[in-house]
């Protein structure tokens, strides 16, 4: 079998080649074959501090959250590990302790 390249978004090793691409059926990227991937790093992500994030950060919450369709809030100074950093109005994408996984944006975090 071919060496395939790992996914520079998720770093999954089992991408395939779909016409001149590669596709991840793990996040469902893909990207060209003829050259490296640019569009990876092209937007970068900010807590409420101006401090740049990446996936795994630490992060806390800096305003009380109302969980959309439920009773549940997010308190002030609740710490999230591990976010993973995605595209959309909602940029981090995590699991809160007692809640589960949710969406949140970056306007209402900050960097530990």
């Amino acid at each position: 079998m071919a060496d395939l390249p790992k996914c520079p978004k998720c770093s999954s090793e089992y991408t395939y080649e779909d016409g001149r691409q590669y596709v991840c059926p793990e996040c469902a990227h893909e990207w060209s074959m003829d050259g490296p991937d640019d569009e990876t790093d092209s937007k970068e992500i900010h807590d409420s501090n101006g401090n740049l994030l990446k996936d795994g950060d630490t992060v806390t919450v800096i305003k009380d959250l109302k969980v959309k369709g439920s009773s549940l809030i997010v308190k002030v100074g609740t710490k999230v590990k591990g976010i993973r950093l995605v595209e959309g109005d909602h940029d981090i994408d995590c699991k809160i302790p007692g809640i589960g996984a949710m969406k949140l944006k970056s306007q209402f975090v900050k960097k530990q």
